[in-house]
């Protein structure tokens, strides 16, 4: 069988993974699914992309950071506090616990966290003229360097009383992410995942935004695959182990259309106005499924 490679493999020389081990007891095998794959005409990941046990280890420890801001964040959201009081919380944790916070600075993002209100459905720009009021939803998201491995999650917040009908999206939104979560199993495809999604979505009366996805993440903080949740099962790219991508869809209560705010060329809204709420994990694709690195 043709090998999946820029260069051919000696059978007996060391994996090109680099677990020491001889390439045929390691991953000759491996290679040779992802081969039949795409020969098949499937999209498929080249070894670039796949995290070894000495990267996952290194992600792990930048998802702890992460995860640690998201938790302080949680403890001290409320409402008349301020979203560059939230920016404030996460630089000085990220930074106290030695990482970087991943958007200062990103392409010219001028904060270190999106926090997103309501109608923005991301790429919300902390701002101490933005108050959080009784009934808002906002979503924190926020990226970590640590060593040099990214992690990346956000969580949704809702600020005292919000009305059902937005709890509702809230909930249907995190269940989005845990079907996403169900639905990501090696040699299966990220069309798969994400139509389980979209399925789940749909079924509930809301939308999925279809521009923006889930992303590649671990060794930069956006890599390949790009990840819809507006996918057809069979689509998209091959998962397989070692693979680490974010899952985030963007669910709407109303219609998919969104537009770019015009004077700061990064907040996104809904076009009719309407909540939209989104919840991000990153995971690892394992033997059997999947691993959740940061939430």
């Amino acid at each position: 069988m043709i090998r999946l490679a820029m260069k051919k493999y000696d059978r007996n020389a060391p994996c090109w993974c680099g677990s020491g081990r001889k390439y045929k007891q390691c991953h000759m095998q491996f290679d040779d699914k992802i081969t039949l794959a795409k020969m098949r005409g499937h999209e498929v990941p080249k070894h670039e992309m796949l995290k070894n046990a000495k990267d996952v280890e290194g992600i792990r420890a930048s998802a702890h950071i992460n995860m640690a801001v998201l938790d302080e964040v949680a403890g001290k959201i409320h409402i008349g506090m301020s979203t560059e009081e939230i920016d404030r919380i996460v630089y000085d944790v990220t930074t106290a616990m030695g990482g970087i916070p991943a958007p200062l600075n990103y392409e010219g993002f001028p904060k270190s966290v999106c926090t997103s209100l309501n109608e923005e459905v991301c790429h919300g720009i902390p701002s101490p003229d933005i108050i959080l009021k009784d009934g808002d939803i906002i979503n924190v998201d926020v990226s970590t360097i640590y060593n040099g491995y990214f992690s990346d999650s956000s969580r949704m917040f809702l600020l005292g009383n919000v009305a059902e009908e937005t709890k509702r999206l809230v909930q249907v939104a995190k269940e989005c992410v845990e079907i996403g979560v169900a639905n990501t199993k090696p040699w299966t495809f990220l069309g798969d995942m994400g139509h389980a999604v979209h399925e789940h979505a749909l079924k509930n009366g809301y939308s999925v935004v279809r521009q923006i996805g889930g992303h590649g993440c671990g060794f930069q903080f956006h890599e390949d695959p790009w990840v819809s949740y507006v996918s057809q099962p069979g689509s998209g790219m091959l998962m397989v182990p070692g693979m680490v991508f974010t899952i985030e869809p963007m669910v709407n209560m109303g219609g998919d259309e969104i537009y770019e705010d015009e004077d700061n060329h990064w907040t996104i809204y809904t076009k009719d106005g309407k909540p939209s709420a989104q919840w991000e994990v990153e995971v690892l694709v394992t033997e059997d499924g999947c691993e959740i690195l940061c939430s």
